[in-house]
């Protein structure tokens, strides 16, 4: 990115392009979104990072939502350990009761991990909070991303997502801001 003052900074100064940042259709597993994050990384100015979340799209390229890491996380756990009070989730990984308890569930949750790792994104993807356009400026970029918790924000361009605005980018241009 070129050296510009943060005061005239733009979305499309600052955003990674749609086909640099990982998204997968509706459809897709969470096995298969997990393997896109792991296999992804995204390089500025010579830095690389992982992707925190996924964009999800439709058949005809609308954004449908967002699958973040923790959101794969807690779709892939067991369907019998949701519905188990808290207290007794507890008791399952209780080592210091038995120490055989540990290799008993973890076969348990292994196998019903790889079972919940079938279901589709869109059943754990969350809706956008808030989008904004390609030449929405930087000052109303972070106060969207804060003012909604988000980490990522989809950038439009005629109505088209055209990439994305992390929040770790909108933080290297404040930290070069502040030098």
């Amino acid at each position: 990115m070129e050296e510009r003052k943060m005061e005239s900074l733009r979305a499309k100064d600052i955003m990674i392009s749609l086909d640099e940042y990982p998204h997968v259709p509706f459809w897709y597993s969470i096995k298969e979104a997990v393997e896109i994050m792991r296999k992804s990384q995204i390089e500025i100015e010579g830095k690389k990072s992982l992707p925190r979340a996924l964009l999800v799209f439709d058949e005809e390229n609308h954004l449908l939502g967002i699958v973040r890491r923790r959101d794969l996380l807690k779709g892939l756990e067991p369907k019998f350990l949701r519905t188990m009070p808290i207290p007794e989730r507890k008791k399952l990984f209780d080592i210091e009761a038995d120490l055989n308890l540990i290799d008993l569930t973890s076969g348990q949750i292994n196998q019903a991990m790889r079972e919940q790792a079938k279901t589709p994104v869109s059943d754990i993807m969350i809706p956008v909070a808030a989008t904004a356009e390609y030449d929405e400026h930087l000052a109303k970029i972070i106060y969207k991303m804060v003012s909604r918790d988000m980490t990522l924000i989809p950038i439009l361009k005629d109505r088209e997502v055209v990439g994305v605005v992390r929040t770790v980018d909108v933080f290297d241009v404040i930290a070069k801001a502040i030098e």
